[in-house]
């Protein structure tokens, strides 16, 4: 299925945990240009995709933390310094335990299943964030307010 994926696209984008950390960097970069509480929907988004690098870095049973956190540093860069362009191609090398440039290395993913991926998860999301609008909204025409508000 994920070569009929390939050969059907002809699109591939670099595996190992880029593209989730790059999306990540970049929904996390524009989620600190907001200021109303969409910033805390997307940056958790961004926060949710590096689930996939951080599992495959367990999985691999190497350090996940370290390399997710390098991982994002290169993917920062090459979002803000256009001399580090290359460095988007990074990810995820499970073998050595370090960053590397998966396109370069053959780790590669069909567009088509990233894409899908991050849909279904998007739609996911979307579905949360409004159950939770419509749970608040009853509670404040119930005259019991949002969130919190058992605090004060």
């Amino acid at each position: 299925r994920r070569v009929h994926g390939v050969l059907e696209t002809g699109r591939v984008c670099p595996g190992g945990g880029a593209c989730e950390s790059a999306l990540s960097v970049y929904l996390d970069n524009y989620a600190t240009t907001l200021s109303s509480r969409e910033q805390l929907a997307i940056s958790e988004f961004a926060n949710s995709l590096l689930v996939i690098p951080k599992q495959l870095a367990i999985n691999a049973a190497k350090d996940a933390t370290d390399l997710v956190a390098k991982l994002r540093a290169c993917h920062n860069a090459s979002q803000t310094d256009t001399n580090k362009e290359e460095l988007k191609w990074c990810g995820l090398d499970l073998f050595e335990g370090k960053i590397v440039n998966n396109v370069k290395a053959g780790v590669l993913e069909p567009v088509m299943g990233k894409i899908t991926s991050l849909r279904k998860a998007t739609e996911a999301a979307i579905t949360i964030l409004r159950i939770d609008d419509r749970i608040m909204l009853e509670q404040q025409q119930q005259g019991r307010g949002g969130y919190g508000d058992e605090c004060y």
